[in-house]
């Protein structure tokens, strides 16, 4: 009966691009029109095997049929918009020049400023890009998440409307960071959006984006997400995933990153909200010398669930990656984590390594980790390594000797912890704002900021 349920949940998915693509006609066969078949594809490999389930082993440790089982409706159009007194308490400090807010899956125009940003540099919503530069877009949007195999971002390239967009040229180097913030109002659920982003930066080219996934109220509603990252020859790029999503809600998020030779990338994913997160970051080293770093920390408490699910592949010689995952988990909260590096024929010298650190404040909390490596090249060297653990009780003596009570010294032992994950931030603004949020969530943490 549950199994018969779903499969309606499937057939209402597509049912819904039905709709959507007879009342977008028009639009969809103007400019857009290169777009409607890559829209087909993706609902007919979505209907093709619906969504995953546990049986599936990269779907193991996260069931999803919460998700499959609700019937969600997409948002046509914001209830409501909110204010910017609502939602500054999101803003890292520092980050005001460049700003694209969208809400409920819409762009907020009205708590934007996208103006500020000058110079070569394509930047705005991806609706509007879609129009303005149809070619640019055309030629990268969908080339590197694949919708075979891959249900939630199957769906999201059928119904996405809109996202951000932006375009760096040639040694175009961009001084002030770029903020991308998505509000979830939680009105009149369940409801779904499938925000999509598009980055590309040309070879030379330097940027620092900070994505941010906010609920301002409760709610039962769904956040699906497809972010592509572009990074040419010899560019550099900071990216931070910032979740603070209704911790009833759901969120699936994919971020495929395919980089040329020389380049750089760091990206933090950091996890303080919603009820089950996935996190799929997929990323290629397709050109010599590239280099990247996947970092990541969660705080959960309830029955909150995080997964971060990681593939990264070394196609070229001389690449190096590190990925860097912890887990603070208290109550009956998971974390999950799931990390397969890949080492391609001839791509020697490879050097990369993948960790995961989970802390347990409770009896009933569990993590699991699932490091996993392919290698099929000579001249490498590839490790992994993955702790779980409660508070050290010696440190907790040690602190408690001096005269520091219990509930504080636990804290002060959590937040030390944590900290190490947020060490290799680069943007102080975004250290800061992490800071406060993690602090916020911590125990007797107003006697610790008092010390800091």
């Amino acid at each position: 009966m549950v199994g018969t349920g779903i499969r309606s949940v499937n057939e209402a998915y597509v049912s819904e691009f039905l709709r959507l693509e007879g009342e977008r006609k028009e639009a969809w066969s103007g400019a857009q029109a290169w777009l409607t078949p890559v829209r087909k594809a993706a609902i007919a490999a979505f209907a093709e095997h619906g969504f995953p389930d546990t049986k599936q082993e990269e779907w193991r440790f996260t069931d999803v049929s919460p998700i499959a089982a609700t019937a969600f409706r997409p948002v046509d159009k914001p209830v409501r918009t909110p204010s910017r007194r609502e939602i500054e308490a999101y803003y890292p400090a520092g980050i005001e020049a460049c700003r694209l807010v969208l809400v409920d899956g819409h762009f907020a125009p009205e708590l934007s400023a996208i103006d500020a940003l000058r110079g070569a540099a394509c930047f705005g919503n991806l609706g509007s890009a879609l129009v303005r530069h149809a070619a640019l877009v055309g030629g990268y949007l969908g080339q590197y998440a694949a919708v075979r195999g891959q249900p939630f971002t199957a769906l999201n390239t059928a119904f996405f409307a809109d996202g951000a967009f932006l375009y760096l040229p040639r040694e175009a180097v961009l001084e002030q960071p770029i903020h991308l913030l998505f509000v979830s109002t939680g009105a009149n659920g369940p409801t779904v959006t499938h925000p999509r982003n598009l980055i590309v930066l040309g070879p030379g080219s330097k940027a620092t984006v900070v994505e941010s996934y906010v609920g301002i109220a409760e709610g039962n509603y769904f956040t699906n997400t497809v972010t592509e990252l572009v990074v040419g020859e010899s560019a550099s790029i900071d990216h931070y995933k910032l979740g603070h999503e209704a911790e009833d809600a759901f969120h699936i998020a994919a971020l495929h990153i395919r980089q040329d030779r020389g380049s750089n990338v760091f990206s933090h994913a950091f996890a303080i909200g919603g009820g089950l997160v996935r996190n799929d970051i997929s990323v290629v080293l397709e050109g010599e010398g590239a280099e990247c770093r996947l970092d990541g920390l969660s705080v959960l408490h309830g029955r909150q669930l995080v997964e971060n699910h990681l593939r990264v592949e070394h196609a070229r010689s001389d690449c190096r990656s590190r990925e860097h995952f912890r887990s603070i988990l208290d109550d009956r909260s998971r974390g999950i984590f799931s990390g397969r590096i890949v080492v391609r024929p001839g791509a020697r010298k490879t050097d990369a390594k993948q960790t995961s650190r989970n802390l347990l404040l409770s009896d009933e909390a569990r993590a699991l980790a699932k490091p996993h490596l392919e290698i099929f090249a000579d001249d490498v060297k590839c490790t992994h390594g993955v702790a779980i653990g409660q508070i050290d009780e010696q440190a907790l003596f040690y602190l408690r000797a001096r005269g520091i009570a219990e509930t504080t010294a636990r804290t002060m032992l959590i937040y030390a912890f944590a900290c190490e994950a947020l060490a290799g931030i680069r943007l102080p603004s975004v250290r800061r704002h992490l800071d406060d949020m993690l602090l916020a969530r911590l125990p007797r943490a107003g006697l610790l900021r008092e010390a800091l």
